[in-house]
């Protein structure tokens, strides 16, 4: 059985709530955000995410073709990427610990119906070391 927390991060969701011209090159914006997972695999986010964390970063559209890391596994989704995070969210066991990062409104009711703990994209920008980012 598994028992590190799994950490499914919605990529689309996270890269477009920062303004900061994500827009003109999608994938790049998502490989940002792959990079500034591999902390969080091995450090956690403490008091709430403690170390080691599995954490899958689902890509949907110009981004789907960025590649995984050490640390941080990488789901292109092949049509919907809301659907591919429930399937995820969904296949992990009911008694493991499963947190979604999404600001979707609709994913979270879904996600959370199956037991998930949903969080903001501002929640995941905190330093490994649990310091504002």
């Amino acid at each position: 059985m598994e028992t590190r927390p799994l950490l499914i991060v919605d990529g689309a969701n996270v890269v477009g709530s920062r303004p900061d011209g994500w827009w003109r090159d999608r994938a790049g914006a998502a490989a940002r955000l792959r990079d500034a997972l591999v902390p969080v695999a091995a450090a956690g986010l403490p008091p709430d995410l403690l170390a080691p964390v599995e954490v899958v970063l689902v890509l949907e559209g110009a981004a789907r073709e960025v590649p995984a890391v050490p640390g941080v596994t990488v789901v292109a989704a092949p049509g919907s990427g809301d659907d591919t995070m429930v399937d995820l969210v969904a296949a992990a066991a009911p008694d493991r610990r499963r947190l979604v990062v999404t600001a979707d409104r609709e994913l979270r009711g879904r996600v959370e119906a199956l037991g998930a703990e949903v969080y903001g994209p501002r929640w995941l920008r905190r330093e490994p070391a649990g310091r504002p980012g």
